[in-house]
């Protein structure tokens, strides 16, 4: 896991966006932070860039290819998976079948989008906490 890496944040929402990028700025979080409004973006971003992220959070209704899809698509991909990347699913949909979906493909983690901005804050630094302090497996290819 690269603790250093940067935080991908996939949100089709430009006013979510907004507001993530305001919640990390007052984290003073160090990682950098990209945002892609679609799957396919994202998709395309982690498998050219030689950079490993830290966190991948995912909407789950998203244009082109949903987060579903794209959790898919990267447990199909040999050199995403082994990369051992925490790949979280951040929505506004609260629906056991998504919950069920999205731990059925192995996501570490489902989190619904809190109404208000602090406990968005308080949701944020937790995970991104949770993660600083966990150990992850390095595969060597």
């Amino acid at each position: 896991m690269n603790k250093r890496g940067p935080i991908i944040i996939i949100e089709d929402d430009l006013d979510d966006q907004d507001m993530l990028k305001e919640v990390f700025l007052d984290l003073e979080n160090k990682n950098e932070v990209l945002f892609f409004g679609d799957g396919e973006k994202a998709l395309e971003y982690l498998i050219t860039s030689p950079i490993k992220p830290f966190i991948i959070f995912s909407d789950i209704n998203m244009p082109r290819l949903t987060g579903m899809e794209l959790r898919q698509q990267i447990q199909e991909n040999e050199d995403l998976r082994i990369k051992s990347i925490p790949f979280l699913f951040f929505s506004t949909s609260s629906e056991q079948q998504h919950i069920v979906d999205a731990y059925s493909k192995s996501a570490q983690g489902f989190f619904v989008k809190p109404n208000s901005y602090n406990e968005l804050k308080a949701t944020i630094k937790t995970i991104v906490d949770y993660w600083n302090k966990c150990v992850a497996p390095d595969y060597v290819k």
